[in-house]
């Protein structure tokens, strides 16, 4: 055991995992701040990792080794953020935790490696992700939608009466292509004994606001259609 006590080699490895250890804490308290499920613990447990995995694989076989377990640290970390994903109804959580787990990762990797200069830079930019970059974020999250110059899916709905369903539908997707707005598929779903309601989902592409409207008033005009309406959410 003795053998393997080496104080040079030994005041480096803790020199190194220290670093990780402080720049991870710097990441994580950001995460703690703000609540998010991967806080502090986890961001300095995961740099803290990365590092001494990474520096043990330089410590037995040089750049070649640090490259090998760089390569599973970045797929056990994968796994690890796929954990803090979680979905609710049509909404994801969680993507930008797991994104500076990857972060985090990425800064024990380098300082596993010796390179403390960019474990430090990465540390102060994944800082400035999370925080210098939520304002505009904000901006951009509370700037109205402009459906001219945004290609987003879109669908058109309408209330029809329990027997005029296949001809009400027939109009629909005439009225829409008419407006040169092509039909994927129409659907229907029941809204009670008597009534259903037909859902047109448009081709994914940008819209005329004023165009579409006018597709509805002409589809509420009809003595088939006793209301219609149209919705929009932004393409991945």
């Amino acid at each position: 055991m003795t053998d393997g006590l080496d104080l040079a080699d030994t005041l480096q490895t803790a020199f190194v995992l220290i670093v990780a250890f402080a720049l991870g804490t710097l990441i994580g308290a950001e995460r703690q701040y703000r609540q998010r499920n991967a806080g502090l613990r986890t961001n300095v447990l995961v740099a803290l990792g990365a590092a001494s995995f990474v520096h043990l694989g330089v410590e037995l076989n040089g750049h070649a080794g640090a490259t090998t377990v760089v390569a599973y640290v970045v797929s056990g970390v994968g796994f690890l953020g796929a954990g803090v994903i979680m979905r609710e109804g049509g909404e994801v959580r969680g993507l930008n935790t797991a994104a500076t787990l990857w972060g985090s990762a990425a800064v024990g990797a380098a300082c596993g490696a010796h390179y403390i200069g960019q474990a430090l830079v990465v540390t102060l930019l994944v800082l400035a992700g999370n925080t210098l970059l939520r304002p505009l974020v904000n901006a951009i999250n509370r700037a109205p939608l402009d459906e001219s110059t945004t290609e987003a899916s879109y669908e058109v709905r309408a209330v029809v009466d329990n027997g005029d369903v296949m001809e009400a539908r027939d109009l629909l997707v005439e009225t829409l292509e008419a407006a040169h707005y092509p039909v994927r598929d129409v659907s229907v779903e029941e809204r009670g004994p008597d009534e259903s309601e037909l859902v047109a989902e448009l081709v994914p592409n940008t819209i005329d606001a004023k165009e579409i409207e006018a597709a509805i008033r002409t589809l509420e005009a009809s003595a088939l259609i006793s209301q219609a309406s149209w919705t929009s959410a932004t393409s991945d």
